[in-house]
């Protein structure tokens, strides 16, 4: 019996990286799943597709579905929570993982970079909370999880990193502190109707395939500035099975601060805790 057996999730962002392995980690846990990208395809030159992540949840014996929307555009994203709802039935669970970042100092970044932004990483989210809420409500059972970023806080002076590395974060970390702020207050406003919003950061950066490529100095000089991509998966399926009221969370410090065991992405074997250190060499997705 898995956390999650009976609920139907949409997650955005899913063909790879964090979206993929939390969609592959809540169907380990018995939700079934739609997974969400822009499109079927390879994305650019990442590796990951969304009929890779959905087959992969198949074979484990998993439920999982395909759903493409370009988050950008208004027009493409209006009916997602249909189109999810088609696949599988009612959604008890959606986490709005998709982002977009541009990376430029703020005194140069381009108002088109700011537009696109913000509508991937806060009114993207926003216009599907207003889509699924309704159900939700009406059925007294939801859980909407808003993934964020630390960047979305003023980094401690002196800098860890180089002073242009927290300056080319900053118009994408307001992005995310908007967010913040608007998932606390419809929190909030949902709590009372059995619907729980929640936001989530990870620490540091994530090990994923993608990030491996970039993050092996960086975990060299200071190990924990780097985090397993199954820390920040546990913290996620903290917040979309328990009852959180608008919490703006960062994914170590949830999981010391419940006492909550870190656990495969297959969800069959205890692995670390909050404190678990990144492994370079092994790779899970």
């Amino acid at each position: 019996m898995g956390v999650c057996d009976g609920h139907n999730a949409l997650i955005t962002g899913a063909s790879r990286g964090i979206g993929r392995a939390i969609a592959r980690r809540l169907a380990a846990e018995g939700a079934a799943v739609v997974l969400s990208a822009s499109r079927l395809g390879v994305h650019g030159n990442l590796d990951g597709t969304l009929e890779q992540a959905v087959d992969e949840i198949r074979a484990s014996g998993g439920k999982a579905a395909a759903v493409t929307a370009n988050l950008v555009s208004e027009e493409e994203r209006a009916d997602l929570i249909v189109r999810a709802e088609k696949e599988l039935g009612p959604l008890d669970i959606v986490v709005n993982n998709a982002a977009m970042g541009r990376w430029s100092l703020p005194s140069d970044t381009a108002l088109k970079d700011r537009r696109k932004m913000l509508e991937v990483n806060l009114h993207a989210p926003v216009d599907l909370a207003q889509q699924v809420l309704p159900g939700m409500r009406e059925r007294k059972r939801g859980w909407i999880l808003n993934v964020s970023s630390d960047t979305a806080r003023q980094p401690i002076v002196p800098y860890r990193d180089t002073p242009e590395a927290a300056h080319v974060v900053v118009a994408y970390g307001a992005t995310k502190a908007a967010l913040n702020r608007y998932s606390e207050g419809l929190a909030h406003e949902v709590a009372g109707d059995g619907v729980f919003v929640n936001t989530l950061a990870p620490v540091a950066i994530v090990l994923t395939q993608e990030t491996a490529r970039f993050v092996g100095h960086i975990a060299e000089k200071n190990p924990d500035m780097v985090e397993p991509v199954e820390v920040t998966v546990e913290a996620a399926v903290e917040l979309v099975t328990g009852r959180h009221v608008g919490r703006v969370a960062y994914s170590r410090p949830l999981l010391h601060a419940v006492g909550r065991s870190v656990r495969s992405l297959d969800g069959k074997s205890v692995v670390g805790d909050a404190f678990m250190p990144a492994d370079l060499d092994q790779i899970v997705l």
